[in-house]
């Protein structure tokens, strides 16, 4: 099982490091259940999000789970702990800064898109494989990419399931700097340190700002019908299809139901 690291690496700055590192920081129950257990406890004017050894995370874990559950227990956990992560992520009223050492794949990458501001190392690599497994991603994960680098590039990122390098990431927006990979932990730091340094008034009423302007709430008869649509996704024998190959390392047979 992966573990959440806590420390304080700089004044002010509360540092979680995402330590998964026999399954590439896969983000399993523990470490979502821990980032949302520890996140609204801490004491700080900048939280610092990273991964331990060279890789950011590498998405959902879900190669352990029971044959004959597969599918069900893969939903379990994309709906509840990781939404639940991303709640506290999102109420987290101090900026966070995100240390992408390595790769960051699907739910990785989008805790880091939950992140403030994003420092990548040269050479990790991002991507949304939610079409390799027959998922419908989340309309609250979605709209977090279009705000990001806008409906065009969303589409690419998971109409394609391609991956793309950090340089080609800086120029979409989805980092905000990229740095040689030795440096990208000292360069999250002091990164962290120096937004934790200004005024903590002024930081966090604009960051209630923003966030406040880029809401817009969908519809109420929208919102049902694309939660239903997810739930279909989760309930087909395409996305059981998926994971099975996902979990066997095997392409897919998609049958369309």
């Amino acid at each position: 099982m992966g573990a959440l690291e806590l420390d304080h690496p700089a004044p002010h700055v509360a540092r979680l490091t995402i330590s998964n590192p026999e399954k590439r920081n896969a983000l399993d129950r523990p470490i979502l259940d821990a980032l949302a257990d520890t996140l609204p406890q801490l004491e700080a004017r900048c939280v610092l999000l990273t991964g331990a050894g060279d890789i950011f995370s590498a998405g959902y874990d879900i190669g352990h789970f029971a044959p004959e559950r597969l599918a069900q227990e893969a939903a379990e956990l994309v709906a509840n702990p990781f939404e639940r992560a991303l709640e506290a992520l999102d109420a987290v009223e101090v900026p966070v800064v995100a240390a992408m050492n390595g790769h960051a794949i699907g739910g990785g990458l989008e805790l880091a898109l939950s992140c403030d501001l994003r420092v990548a190392a040269e050479g990790a690599r991002m991507g949304m494989p939610p079409a390799r497994l027959g998922l419908v991603y989340s309309h609250t994960g979605l709209r977090r990419f279009i705000d990001a680098v806008g409906a065009a590039r969303t589409r690419e990122l998971f109409l394609t399931g391609k991956l793309i390098d950090a340089s080609v990431a800086l120029g979409w927006g989805l980092v905000n700097e990229v740095v040689p990979r030795e440096e990208a932990p000292a360069r999250g730091v002091a990164l962290a340190a120096e937004v934790a340094g200004l005024a903590p008034l002024s930081q966090r009423g604009n960051k209630r700002v923003l966030r406040e302007l880029l809401a817009a709430p969908l519809d109420e008869r929208v919102l049902a019908e694309l939660e239903a649509l997810r739930a279909q996704a989760f309930a087909s024998e395409d996305f059981a299809e998926g994971v099975r190959a996902f979990v066997h390392k095997r392409a897919p047979d998609w049958r369309g139901r």
